[in-house]
């Protein structure tokens, strides 16, 4: 796939490991912001264009989302094991074993989009029934679910290249690979929800066939960008052998890590589960949210891309000064994004879920939980920096115990019983739960400070 090229070059000219801290942080994060705005972009108006075919097709698109927020969590825990061992390599100058680690990284990614493929053959369906009894919901459901999860390997080789990216200072390019799949996509999805230019409307099965369509575009340029652009990093697949020596300290980083994402996907599907009991009016609400809040969260998950690389290449560099002044710059960024999302909640609740084509009870249901929803928005910035953290130097039990409470040990059973007290009230879990767990987060990162941190060299 990837040929081997020249030698790797000098470990100082790794940016990670010469630029000021904060312009670091700026020069990596900011294409990862970016593209991750774009990408938050599609979302959005992924569901907006699905919303016009009908509710239905909205609401299947709802309970899709944990599934896709899966695939998505799977292959971003698995980047951190390849990225945080891959950057350390780097920082330690170890550049044969620094190859070894991104071939690996590549045959991992593909392995899990294939058993994904396989998975979404058997359960598509099933999953759509087990979570509506309404058949339009059910086969435009398993429709898409079916397309996403047949062609899921265009999502993990294209996160294989924006890992090969991070790892190496090269952020534009990771841009490059991010945006050109999210741009086609948003282009391609008109087309083939309503046929235009003689092709037939497809309506959420065009939907699907536009995302898998961009996905393959960013694996592929990526695998370009690897192969013609990447000087640290030189990948050979003609000898290729799968050695656990690799794939043992990737999955010990990479695992907890895949376990802290996936959380979010029980809590989704959890979400889902208690509101569609009661009525799809809430589960229409809760996908609207689910939108907006990961747009609203965009920057803080560029950062987390960013911060997570630079912090393992500086501790492999063993660089106390710079280990520091990364998380903290990270975190008074984390905190005025989300607080600019938050007031843009509390602002205009009612535009933001008009978006998506809402029936007049959904939205009348949505603007005061979307208003009681973003007051969580702070906490979870603080929260999420500090997971990053903790997964860069090496701290994953504490990333494991804050996902634990905030997606499911506080969350779910709180929602639940506020659901059974008052409906109006289930919004309130949300931030009751955040801001617990933003003060669990503090006490677990001065402890991770004391024994991962401090013992560095200034």
């Amino acid at each position: 796939m990837v040929e081997r090229k020249t030698a790797a070059p000098p470990a100082k000219e790794n940016i990670m490991g010469t630029l000021p801290v904060n312009r670091l942080l700026l020069t990596m994060a900011w294409p990862m912001v970016l593209s991750m705005v774009i990408q938050g972009c599609y979302n959005i108006v992924d569901s907006i264009f699905v919303s016009t075919v009908s509710q239905d097709a909205f609401i299947a698109l709802s309970l899709i989302y944990p599934v896709q927020m899966l695939m998505v969590s799977v292959n971003v825990g698995l980047g951190v094991g390849i990225n945080a061992l891959l950057s350390r390599r780097l920082g330690e100058q170890r550049y044969e074993e620094a190859n070894d680690v991104a071939a690996h990284g590549y045959a991992l990614y593909l392995t899990v989009g294939l058993l994904f493929a396989a998975a979404g053959i058997l359960l598509s369906r099933p999953f759509m029934m087990l979570f509506s009894s309404n058949p339009a919901v059910i086969e435009a459901g398993t429709v898409y679910l079916y397309i996403a999860t047949l062609f899921a390997a265009g999502v993990g080789l294209q996160f294989a290249g924006e890992r090969m990216m991070q790892a190496t200072g090269n952020p534009i390019m990771n841009m490059y690979i991010q945006a050109s799949g999210a741009i086609l996509n948003l282009i391609l999805d008109p087309i083939f929800i309503f046929g235009w230019f003689g092709l037939p409307a497809m309506g959420i099965a065009g939907a699907a066939v536009a995302t898998v369509i961009g996905e393959w575009c960013g694996a592929l340029i990526g695998i370009y960008l690897v192969r013609r652009k990447v000087r640290q990093i030189q990948i050979s697949f003609r000898h290729f052998r799968p050695k656990w020596s690799i794939i043992g300290p990737i999955l010990r980083v990479g695992l907890p890590a895949v376990v802290v994402q996936s959380l979010s996907t029980l809590m989704a599907l959890g979400l889902n589960k208690l509101f569609a009991a009661y009525s799809e009016t809430y589960v229409a609400v809760l996908g609207a949210y689910f939108k907006v809040q990961y747009f609203v969260c965009t920057v803080v998950y560029g950062l987390g891309n960013a911060v997570v690389p630079i912090i393992s290449f500086n501790c492999g560099a063993r660089s106390r000064r710079r280990v520091e002044g990364t998380i903290r710059a990270a975190m008074v960024t984390a905190l005025v994004s989300m607080c600019a999302g938050m007031a843009l909640s509390l602002a205009c609740p009612g535009w933001l879920l008009g978006l998506f084509n809402l029936s007049p009870e959904a939205v009348e249901a949505g603007i005061p939980a979307l208003r009681i929803v973003s007051l969580s928005f702070a906490a979870s910035g603080i929260s999420l920096v500090c997971s990053y953290a903790f997964q860069a130097i090496g701290s994953n039990s504490f990333s494991l115990i804050l996902a634990l409470l905030r997606q499911l040990v506080l969350l779910l059973p709180m929602a639940a019983a506020l659901l059974w007290t008052d409906p109006a009230l289930t919004w309130w879990a949300f931030p009751l739960t955040e801001w617990s767990c933003c003060i669990l987060a503090a006490v677990l990162f001065r402890r991770a400070h004391k024994t991962r941190i401090a013992i560095l060299e200034e």
